[in-house]
């Protein structure tokens, strides 16, 4: 996750998470991603099922019962145990998690032991009396996905009327006072739409937009080849993004701006900085050390709807073991399963491009899941990383 506006518009400067001591548990939700300590923000996909059938679905969702999801009970056991052990944000997800019975139970089981509580939402079922229920139940934030303007979106989500729907979704929320903010997951068939959510986001006064890049997972397995971007389309896009987040703060609009899942784009908008704004590069340079580069297995993980532990959300072929069994907290800490242990030391491991790259310690060899979903093998090159050799210093 990088924080385009905290970076690249100056609004987080580098004493403000020194302030806090970089401890998770005492940083506030804007600075959590510059802790030290890397407590796991927890993904919980708390069902399967969804009302939609998007095309870049990791989860592969459909409207129909699924069987092996965990109780309330068992939910209620997984969370008192991510309090104990320290996670400052469990992120409710899906499928579609609005559509699970006990949501607002389980929000505010997460929030009276002193977590951040999010949900990751499609957003069309979010009524005005929903939007009540998630404020009352001490929701933090809810981030509803738009996949481009109305009929692009539409399409992507296999719904028609899926962006009004959402959109009612996000108007309901802003009224009601829970924070909301915009996910928009970019490919080939939608990027030309990018400038127009920016301009949705202004028109109606949303705080925070995401920009994610395309993990190759679930449905969006398929995606690889007609949906994937070329290096100068993404290098295009982020540039892009960059620019109209200036603008939106120099309107006096300070839209928190976010792109999340490459994490090429902190040494892009280092590279960027120091021709543009030298004196700052320095302090978006540490910054984007403290935040570390990707964390998947160690500063985020993500509880299955059956229980099963994941690295991250989109490494859903691959489990640490099943909460049923042992505690989330047993399961995170225990080095000796395989993966887990190279996740902890990954440097060691990396292959080709990444291996050699003098931003390493800013990435971290970026998203391991997409690498092995292009070559077969997790340990090679980002292959989404769109610096060329030079801006990585092996020219």
């Amino acid at each position: 996750m990088i924080g385009i506006s905290k970076l690249f518009c100056g609004t987080v400067e580098t004493s403000d998470p020194l302030r806090y001591g970089r401890r998770s548990k005492d940083l506030p939700s804007h600075l959590l991603q510059f802790s030290a300590d890397k407590k796991p923000v927890v993904v919980w996909n708390v069902g399967r099922r969804c009302n939609l059938r998007c095309v870049h679905c990791y989860s592969q969702s459909r409207d129909q019962v699924y069987p092996n999801e965990l109780s309330h009970e068992e939910g209620a056991r997984l969370l008192g145990d991510l309090a104990d052990f320290g996670a400052p944000v469990v992120l409710f997800s899906g499928g579609e998690p609005l559509m699970r019975p006990d949501i607002f139970e389980l929000i505010e089981l997460a929030t009276r032991r002193a977590m951040r509580a999010v949900v990751s939402t499609n957003g069309t079922l979010i009524t005005p009396e929903t939007a009540n229920r998630l404020k009352d139940a001490g929701l933090s934030y809810v981030g509803i996905s738009l996949d481009g303007l109305e009929d692009t979106n539409d399409r992507f989500r296999g719904m028609k009327g899926a962006f009004r729907k959402a959109l009612d979704g996000v108007r309901s929320c802003l009224r009601s006072g829970v924070k909301v903010g915009l996910r928009f997951t970019v490919t080939r068939e939608n990027y030309h739409d990018v400038g127009g959510i920016l301009d949705l986001v202004e028109q109606e006064g949303i705080p925070r937009v995401c920009f994610y890049h395309l993990v190759y997972a679930g449905r969006g397995s398929k995606l690889i080849h007609d949906s994937r971007m070329s290096h100068e389309e993404t290098r295009a896009t982020v540039d892009l993004i960059m620019d109209r987040t200036r603008e939106l703060h120099k309107k006096g609009k300070p839209v928190e701006v976010l792109t999340v899942d490459n994490h090429t784009d902190g040494p892009y908008l280092y590279l960027r900085l120091l021709k543009e704004d030298p004196a700052r590069a320095a302090g978006v340079l540490a910054l984007l050390k403290m935040n570390g580069g990707n964390s998947s297995g160690t500063g985020i993980g993500c509880v299955s709807w059956d229980g099963s532990v994941h690295p991250d959300q989109f490494w859903r072929h691959y489990s640490f073991g099943n909460v049923t069994k042992r505690p989330f907290s047993q399961i995170w800490t225990d080095t000796s399963e395989p993966l887990m242990g190279k996740l902890r030391d990954r440097k060691r491991y990396l292959k080709g491009r990444c291996a050699a790259c003098k931003w390493l310690d800013i990435c971290n060899g970026n998203f391991r899941v997409r690498a092995e979903a292009v070559t077969d093998d997790l340990w090679e090159a980002e292959p989404d990383c769109y610096l060329t050799d030079e801006e990585i210093g092996i020219a």
